[in-house]
């Protein structure tokens, strides 16, 4: 089942909310802030996979129009000591809409808290973290706006939990061009953490930093966990070799065996490929700000998923250098 999913301007999401319709909405904080109070969530983010292509825009706003799927709707705000509690305002035939801004508290805590959270997965979570320019990181931070209030928020989440229309319900997939390289080095980790000096390689306390500058690692690849067959990517955000501190778009987490993904020679023929293999009814799509830089996806075409492309993205947890998307059947 397709919804509205497109690019528009002002104006034309002005009158979607003053109609009364239930929208997710991606647009810089002055597209956010310029927009009417309604049935609305958003989230900061310049880029975008449009029908024209991939696309960075400042002026207008990108707009998923959920209202033909939902029968209620409830938009509500969590912060570090309420995220918990989550699901139980998840409607049992439903899916929520979850945004969290960048580099917050909350991000970071909804990264590693996430398989602590009773009934995450008990309903579909779908969403994506709100982002910036890139040229603008340590300059601006990433927000989330209600649009029920027009309040704007740097540090908490925004969900649109949605009761599906009976007979609907939703499937939530991930596209990862990635996998552990064959034969690749176990790296494993001592403590949760979204950075870190020493880890262990095939059992040996190794600096990473050092590791990845010896092997001549390519830093645009992810470390994988392989879960039941499931690869889950940690992309690497720096890599400084003289303080010897790598960082990660996503916590890495102890007891879970890691390897570098198995190298791409042609980066966006895997993700085109991978896109035209899933290509259908989409509902819902976001894509990783990482496959955009490292594809060059600006003016390409990502088929039929058109979204935010953002700064990590939800598929119920976490998840980085992916493209999430919903199917509602």
């Amino acid at each position: 089942m397709k919804l509205f999913n497109e690019l528009i301007s002002l104006n034309e999401a002005s009158i979607l909310i003053n109609n009364n319709r239930s929208l997710a909405i991606a647009g810089t904080e002055t597209t956010l802030t310029s927009l009417p109070r309604g049935n609305w969530i958003g989230g900061t983010i310049p880029y975008f996979m449009t029908k024209e292509g991939g696309k960075f825009d400042t002026q207008m706003v990108f707009v998923s129009d959920l209202t033909d799927i939902s029968s209620k709707i409830m938009i509500k705000t969590y912060n570090t000591d309420s995220i918990d509690l989550m699901p139980s305002n998840n409607f049992r035939n439903g899916l929520s809409y979850l945004i969290i801004p960048g580099f917050s508290e909350i991000h970071t805590h909804y990264a590693i808290n996430t398989p602590s959270i009773k009934g995450l997965m008990d309903s579909p979570v779908y969403g994506w973290i709100s982002g910036i320019d890139v040229n603008n990181i340590g300059k601006e931070s990433p927000k989330v706006v209600n649009g029920n209030t027009l309040e704007v928020l740097n540090n908490e989440a925004i969900c649109m939990h949605i009761e599906l229309y009976q007979g609907l319900s939703a499937n939530i997939d991930i596209i990862n061009i990635f996998s552990q390289a064959e034969n690749g080095d176990v790296i494993t980790f001592e403590k949760v953490g979204f950075s870190c000096t020493d880890c262990f390689v095939n059992g040996k306390k190794t600096n990473l930093a050092q590791y990845i500058k010896e092997k001549e690692i390519n830093t645009q690849l992810p470390i994988v966990a392989d879960f039941s067959g499931t690869s889950i990517n940690v992309s690497l955000q720096s890599v400084n070799k003289t303080t010897g501190i790598t960082t990660f778009y996503a916590p890495v987490q102890p007891g879970i065996e890691y390897r570098f993904a198995g190298f791409h020679n042609d980066y966006l023929k895997s993700f085109n490929k991978e896109i035209n293999i899933n290509s259908k009814d989409i509902a819902l799509s976001c894509n990783c700000i990482l496959n955009y830089l490292y594809s060059n996806l600006e003016g390409k075409s990502t088929g039929n998923f058109h979204g935010p492309i953002t700064f990590g993205e939800v598929a119920y947890i976490l998840v980085n250098q992916t493209m999430v998307y919903v199917s509602i059947n």
